[in-house]
């Protein structure tokens, strides 16, 4: 039976294999994403809530975190959230297990009162939930990245009014 929860500290030695595991079968391979994650842990910003994991029969199946961002243009600045990483094992992929993990963060981000997410991915998955390309709105990775992985999504109707500019990551992503 799935089951979607907050993340334990317990939790985070499987995590991290299951990280590892899976984006290394990926055609991207693994990029250092679980040490992202306990990176972002680190920061001041960081919100366990925002950071859930999947649950089958007792064992991690899936994970997602997301951490804040900040939107930046030289009149305005605009708090949101990224997502980054969300891994379901290879085993469970296709079976609404992505879905859930996804579903339940957007509505954790919603009631601490987030009003958008982004996330750089993959352009045949994710538009599913509502991301579309963050140029679109005017919105740029802070880095070169194709137009179509770099997407994003509001989480309330106006979330993304008035946000336009430059994403700024946590440090974390930075080492």
């Amino acid at each position: 039976m799935l089951m979607i929860r907050t993340i334990r500290q317990s939790d985070y030695s499987n995590v991290s294999d299951l990280i590892r595991s899976t984006f290394s079968k990926t055609s991207n391979g693994y990029r250092n994403e679980a040490e992202l994650v306990d990176r972002i842990r680190e920061d001041p910003t960081y919100n366990k809530r925002l950071e859930v994991v999947a649950e089958n029969n007792n064992q991690i199946i899936g994970h997602g975190l997301l951490s804040e961002i900040q939107v930046i243009s030289s009149e305005s600045s605009a708090t949101g959230l990224c997502l980054a990483p969300l891994t379901v094992d290879q085993a469970f992929q296709k079976t609404g297990v992505g879905t859930a993990i996804v579903n339940e963060l957007d509505t954790r981000a919603i009631r601490l009162g987030y009003k958008f997410i982004s996330v750089m991915g993959w352009p045949d998955y994710y538009p599913r939930f509502g991301y579309e390309k963050a140029s679109k709105f005017g919105i740029k990775a802070p880095f070169p990245v194709p137009d179509d992985v770099y997407m994003i999504k509001p989480l309330v109707n106006g979330g993304l009014k008035n946000v336009h500019g430059t994403v700024k990551y946590l440090d974390a992503f930075d080492e």
